[in-house]
């Protein structure tokens, strides 16, 4: 997120690990959708999987594979959209459990990862 780039773990995740990033991924794209629904204009609340990607740092796949998991990703007349009720998105948020812990980004300090081979000589 910090480098403005999405991302994924690497896969495959053990079951341990999917369930934690399934959770994961729902409660933070339920509480941007709750985000969008809550705009007062209609069109302030149309969002893309793009632009979701661009909000959260997750790629696409993962995004389409959890909000498909969900069963608010729907398809009809040749175009998928994103159910956002705001009924059905507090639903899914009282089952995905607690905020977990919170993260101080002050606190993070982060340098971008080197490829060139002349910082290995």
């Amino acid at each position: 997120k910090i480098e403005k780039k999405t991302g994924s773990p690497e896969k495959p995740l053990s079951d341990l690990g999917r369930v934690s990033y399934e959770s994961f991924w729902a409660r933070s794209l339920l509480i941007k959708l709750r985000e969008m629904s809550n705009k007062p204009i209609a069109e302030d609340r149309m969002i893309s999987i793009d632009e979701l990607a661009e909000l959260t740092a997750f790629t696409q796949q993962d995004i389409k594979a959890t909000l498909d998991r969900l069963q608010i990703l729907l398809y009809s007349q040749g175009q998928f959209y994103i159910n956002a009720n705001p009924k059905i998105i507090d639903y899914h948020l009282q089952k995905c459990g607690g905020e977990g812990v919170p993260v101080d980004m002050t606190k993070i300090h982060w340098t971008p990862h080197l490829t060139s081979d002349r910082w290995l000589r």
